[in-house]
């Protein structure tokens, strides 16, 4: 005969829940002996092992009774009806693990990982941290908006990366905006190169202008780059000096273009296209 703490031992469960189980009757509690100690037998043994692994697959304590009072088919259905919930639990917790992982992903939080590879190639161009989290936010606008597009976009702005103007354009973007100083030189500096690009893509045929487009994403990327910092506005003034204003795009409809075609913004990003914030050409 067993005391209580050898039994709960033997089954691996503490000496608390063994008493919980009685007080709940899910396992019969024996008498007592003359010196008033409950003493169990193999077969409370048996009960409380049985117990514990039900309690441990996620069978609610409220259930197991009716479980071991059941007969052969009635257990075996309750068992496979018990295997699918865990199945259930099991594709809910990774499911909740991706998107934990997902919390320390960085750029791929809300990003396809070409997205977070063109964010990367920024960061080598000499972008600045903060031009780079400018980019990111109008990236994730411009994914929600064209989830399925956005990946074919990225060979073709990774390209223009490698135009010594784009770079030098990010540089100073990078400059203006990460110091608390106006920088109305450098302003300029930056509306001229965007002006020329813009001119640039108009000679070749990519810009066009189109004030009936039916699309709010344009204004959503210029409103998010104004809140970044106020002095975009100035910077879009700059713009419409040299005469570009607001958006252009090739497509009168909502839909995305088969390539993407270049527009400019007047935001703290460069010239930006439906495809993205980034500098178009």
């Amino acid at each position: 005969m067993l005391t209580i703490g050898q039994l709960a031992s033997y089954a691996g469960v503490t000496v608390r829940a063994v008493r919980h189980y009685h007080q709940i009757g899910l396992l019969p509690e024996p008498e007592r002996d003359a010196s008033g100690y409950r003493r169990y037998g193999a077969t409370a043994v048996v009960s409380l092992i049985r117990i514990r692994t039900l309690a441990d697959a996620g069978v609610p304590l409220s259930q197991i009774s009716r479980m071991l009072e059941a007969d052969a088919g009635t257990f075996a259905e309750a068992v496979r009806r018990i295997d699918r919930n865990l199945c259930d639990e099991i594709g809910r917790l990774e499911t909740s693990r991706k998107q934990i992982a997902q919390l320390t992903a960085g750029d791929s939080l809300a990003l396809p990982p070409q997205v977070a590879a063109y964010l990367d190639r920024l960061r080598d161009i000499g972008a600045s941290k903060r031009m780079v989290e400018a980019e990111r936010d109008g990236w994730i606008l411009v994914a929600a908006r064209w989830p399925e597009r956005v990946i074919e976009w990225m060979p073709a702005k990774l390209a223009q990366l490698d135009d010594p103007d784009v770079v030098r354009l990010y540089r100073v973007l990078s400059e203006i905006f990460d110091s608390d100083t106006g920088g109305d030189t450098l302003l300029e500096e930056a509306a001229d190169i965007m002006a020329a690009l813009a001119e640039q893509a108009h000679r070749s045929g990519d810009l066009v202008a189109d004030q009936e487009a039916q699309d709010d994403l344009p204004d959503l990327l210029d409103a998010l780059a104004i809140e970044k910092d106020p002095r975009t506005v100035r910077l879009r003034d700059l713009m419409h000096e040299r005469g570009w204003s607001g958006w252009t795009r090739m497509e009168r409809l909502a839909e995305p273009p088969a390539r993407a075609p270049t527009v400019t913004s007047t935001a703290s990003q460069p010239p930006t296209s439906p495809d993205g914030p980034a500098v178009s050409g």
